[in-house]
């Protein structure tokens, strides 16, 4: 566990690892219209508990593969897409070279533009499922360089592994 935000030079993440028992990130899971229990997953959250990420490694009925965006919800002032971006290198250093994916309702946004901030932090949309979510992915190696950036959170790498 961290004591603030990780940090390397002049950079600085958005995101706090947490585990799924803290309450304060539990009440903010609560409001997202998708919540539900998950199997292998990362947990992150802003200072403020103002911003939540979950992703989640799983076989998906559906057929998709890779690492999912089960849960994302922001509450804060900050741009979803650059919270996106910082939420995926965690994932990029959990699970390296796996694809992300995420399902988006467009019923359940106040957005007119569902994923539009996936979009802005260079996923695409790949398709829809039968129940009309939109899926959308990223793919690292068929990123481009200015919308990915390698992981810059060295200390968070030492201790990936202990994240549950």
């Amino acid at each position: 566990m961290f004591d603030g935000a990780v940090r390397q030079e002049d950079q600085v993440t958005h995101w706090y690892l947490t585990k799924d028992g803290d309450l304060n990130a539990l009440a903010l899971f609560h409001r997202h219209y998708s919540h539900r229990k998950y199997g292998e997953k990362l947990v992150l959250v802003t200072a403020k508990y103002d911003a939540l990420f979950v992703w989640r490694k799983f076989i998906d009925a559906s057929g998709q593969q890779g690492v999912n965006c089960s849960v994302f919800r922001n509450e804060s002032a900050m741009r979803s897409s650059e919270l996106i971006r910082d939420a995926m290198e965690f994932a990029f250093i959990r699970w390296p070279d796996e694809r992300l994916y995420t399902y988006v309702n467009p019923n359940r946004i106040r957005s007119t533009n569902p994923g539009c901030c996936f979009r802005k932090a260079g996923w695409q949309i790949c398709g829809k499922t039968k129940g009309g979510l939109i899926v959308l992915d990223f793919q690292k190696e068929q990123s481009h360089a200015r919308l990915w950036r390698k992981p810059r959170h060295r200390h968070f790498r030492l201790h990936a592994g202990r994240v549950g």
